[in-house]
Order: C-alpha cells, then structure tokens, then sequence
C-alpha cells in the first residue's frame, strides 16, 4: 500500500472513530440528563417508549425533508456552507419529547440524508450539521426539561442558540475545517481564500470561522428558536397525548 493511500486510510479511520465518538457521547449527555430530570420529577415512563419512537420517526422524516432544501448565502460564506431550517423539528421534538429524542432526530435525519443524497463534502458537512445541531437542541432541550415554563422555553433556547454559534464556530476553526481539508483534498489555504473572496478581512482560519461560519450559525439558530417558541404552544396538546397522562401531572409544570 502506498503512503498516499496509507495516510489516507489512516484519516478517514480517525474521522470514523470521531463521529462514532462524538455521536456516543452526545447520548449519553442526554440520557444522563433526562433520567436526571425524570428522577427529580418522580416520573416513572420509559425515556424511549414506542409512541416516542414512532414520534422521532415522524419528526426525523420532516426534518430530513427540510435539510435537503439547504441553500448557500453566497455574501455571508463560501458555496459550501448551506443553510437549511433541519434543527426546528428536532427543536420541537426535543422539547415535546426530551433531550434523547432531539438527538435522535438529529442523528436520524443525517443518516436519511446520506441514503437519499449521499454526501458532497465527504461526510465533514454531515458530521457538523449532526454535531452543531446538537449543540443547539441538546443544552435547549436539558435546561427546558428541568422546568417548563414559557421563561425557561426562551432562556433555554436563547442559551441553545449561544452554545450553537460559539461552539460551531470554535468547532470549524479546530476540527471541521482542518477535516474537510484533509479528506476532500483540498488545502485550507483555498478554503481561506473563497472566505476572503466574499470579505476582504478574512485573512486567516480565526476571522474566516468569526466572519463567515458565526453569522450562519447564529442565523440559523435564532430562526430555528422563533419558529419553535411560534408553533409549540398550539402543537403541545397534540404532542402531549403521546406522553402518559401521569407523567404529566407529576412534572407540575406547564408547557409554553
């Protein structure tokens, strides 16, 4: 095997074990916290019951439908940075059904995409969009699950939508886009370079993930947090009737 092939293997090999990593630990922060919160609230339910399951179905299909309409916005970052709206029905499923749902949505809807699109930045824009996501629907969804409240709904998606943009962007700067280098074979020079295309003061990685990557982040968070706040309420009553009505009443909370 030649060493160009080698250290190919050897990166997509590591990527792997990221995303495998990253995905496993992103379970378990949400199942620890939603057992955490079920405990302290004396709820009895299953975190996974089969009207839950079917919901995170549900809910992930709508989801990938959305996340295949991504669209560039050509004066804010390069073509292959795309937004999509994807995070607002696992936002709402996550804070109807928990953290571990919101996850699982997220996950789901990656892996449906792949097998109806495939990738095009290979597999590097699939494992952000899992992982910004998440960074998104989980701290939302864990602070929301504790008391549910319309001031909670609004601090937790405020919270949501400032871990988003801060660690999406420090996420591209350190991993994501020193990745996409590597495995699509393309030299971050270049990369460099589309940013400074679009803005003259992107000069390096730091101001290219501050100028271009935040604003995407930011953008999509706070609309996937209006339209959430917008449309849970009149949803909830629908959503709730999957949950178990004793669940409810010993919460002794009430639902934005």
């Amino acid at each position: 095997m030649s060493n160009g092939l080698w250290q190919s293997f050897k990166d997509n090999a590591a990527f792997v074990l990221v995303c495998v990593v990253v995905a496993a630990a992103l379970f378990a922060i949400a199942y620890g916290a939603e057992k955490l919160a079920y405990r302290r609230q004396g709820i009895t339910e299953r975190i996974l019951s089969t009207r839950k399951v079917a919901m995170i179905g549900l809910f992930s299909a709508i989801s990938v439908i959305l996340f295949l309409f991504e669209f560039p916005i050509p004066f804010i970052a390069p073509s292959f940075y795309e937004l999509d709206f994807s995070e607002i029905p696992a936002l709402i499923g996550a804070f109807a059904f928990g953290p571990v749902a919101g996850v699982m949505i997220e996950f789901c809807k990656v892996l449906l995409k792949l097998v109806i699109k495939g990738t095009s930045t290979a597999f590097v824009g699939d494992l952000a969009n899992f992982v910004i996501g998440c960074s998104l629907v989980l701290p939302a969804s864990v602070i929301y699950l504790f008391k549910k409240t319309k001031k909670t709904a609004v601090i937790s998606c405020v919270a949501g939508s400032a871990v988003m943009t801060v660690f999406g962007t420090a996420f591209n700067a350190v991993y994501l886009l020193p990745a996409f280098s590597r495995l699509y074979g393309m030299p971050l020079d270049a990369i460099i370079a589309m940013g400074t295309a679009i803005n003259g003061h992107i000069n390096g990685i730091v101001t290219f993930v501050c100028i271009a990557v935040a604003p995407m982040n930011l953008i999509k968070s706070v609309i996937a947090s209006t339209v959430t706040m917008v449309v849970y309420k009149p949803l909830s009553p629908i959503l709730k009737k999957t949950r178990q009505p004793a669940a409810k009443r010993e919460t002794g909370h009430a639902d934005i």
